[in-house]
């Protein structure tokens, strides 16, 4: 019996001891819910604004969804900027929260943007610098997991958007006009150029096109033909000064400045074709019946249709012969008489029914 006892209580304590065993692990520190850094953090410029935009980390360095976001810094320095100064401290409550995702799904994008507007100081400090921009999201704590990738713009100065910007339609084409535009303190190198840029767009189209361009500098030209237009067509029409930033061995780089106000244009054609030419009229009809040739110079308009024949005798009122647009320089008069003189004009046509004045007449006397 005793012996029996004392491996009761032999069981009793092991028992006792593994359970307490089980009940206690390795101690799992708290989290430390420090936002993933922005990895694709973007930056545009126009004028003197530079738009940054990135997405708001949904997920923490732990891989765990973001609970408690802090306030993000933007970072901005003409060498690779470390923070410790930061431009801007945007409170969590000013950017928009992360969506999280369901089981299974990807995490959403959630977009936020920062409009920095660029000093004029540090434009005129060195033109041909980049301006790197990143920015850094903490937790709580004040606390981040890192700066994001670094972006780049130019630092190079840009002008004001040329005043009274005007479109008129005319024969040739669409005119566009603009006062001058003010540059003082600007700086002028060889390195750098100003430029008066304009764009056209029409209404079904999602980009600009550039239409010409002119030195900004040159108060001399305000004005450029806009000449590749079409017909009947409504157009968009703005412009802008571009800064052309060309050091030594590097490529090109191009800042542009403000827009101006859009001006919307329809190209409604009223002008006609230019008056012909070279009109000349010879009578033929030895040994058969006559006629009068009339040969002129041909237009060279692109919407160009064709001419219209005007003929009188003396002290007559023209009157068109042909009953159909005459598509070459040539026509046949075999409607005349023997002892009679006419006099012969002719007009120009374009596709739209527009009509020239007619030229100046020529004479022939039917024998």
């Amino acid at each position: 019996m005793k012996q029996a006892a004392q491996r009761v209580a032999w069981c009793l304590w092991l028992s006792v001891v593994l359970s307490s065993c089980g009940a206690t692990g390795v101690p799992i520190p708290p989290s430390l819910e420090l936002p993933k850094p922005v990895t694709d953090l973007r930056a545009v410029r126009k004028g003197d604004k530079v738009t940054l935009a990135w997405t708001v980390p949904a997920k923490t360095t732990e891989g765990q969804s973001v609970r408690h976001m802090g306030p993000t810094r933007i970072c901005r320095s003409l060498q690779a900027p470390d923070c410790k100064t930061p431009l801007a401290e945007i409170p969590p409550g000013q950017l928009p929260k992360p969506t999280l995702a369901k089981p299974g799904s990807p995490n959403p994008v959630t977009p936020a943007t920062y409009v920095d507007i660029l000093p004029r100081e540090m434009q005129l400090q060195n033109p041909a610098a980049e301006i790197t921009y990143a920015i850094e999201v903490l937790n709580t704590s004040g606390r981040s997991g890192g700066l994001s990738n670094l972006v780049q713009v130019p630092a190079a100065p840009t002008l004001p958007a040329p005043a009274n910007f005007a479109a008129q339609v005319t024969a040739q084409g669409v005119l566009l006009s603009w006062s001058c535009v003010p540059s003082s303190g600007i700086p002028v190198t060889p390195d750098l150029r100003y430029r008066v840029r304009a764009y056209r767009r029409t209404k079904e189209a999602t980009t600009d096109t550039p239409v010409g361009e002119a030195d900004a500098l040159d108060c001399s030209q305000l004005s450029l033909l806009d000449q590749t237009i079409e017909w009947e067509t409504n157009y968009t029409y703005h412009a802008a000064v571009v800064t052309i930033v060309a050091a030594p061995g590097k490529p090109e780089v191009e800042v542009q400045g403000d827009d101006t106000p859009a001006i919307n244009v329809f190209t409604h054609d009223i002008f006609p074709p230019a008056v012909p030419t070279g009109l000349q009229a010879v009578f033929s009809g030895v040994g058969q019946a006559p006629f009068v040739d009339l040969v002129w110079t041909p237009d060279s308009e692109t919407d160009l249709a064709g001419y219209h024949i005007y003929r009188h005798e003396e002290g007559g009122s023209p009157v068109r012969i042909n009953s159909k647009v005459v598509k070459t320089p040539a026509y046949r008069d075999t409607n005349v008489v023997s002892g009679k003189r006419y006099f012969y004009s002719v007009s120009a046509v374009d596709v739209r029914g527009n009509e020239s004045a007619r030229s100046e007449e020529a004479s022939e006397q039917v024998p």
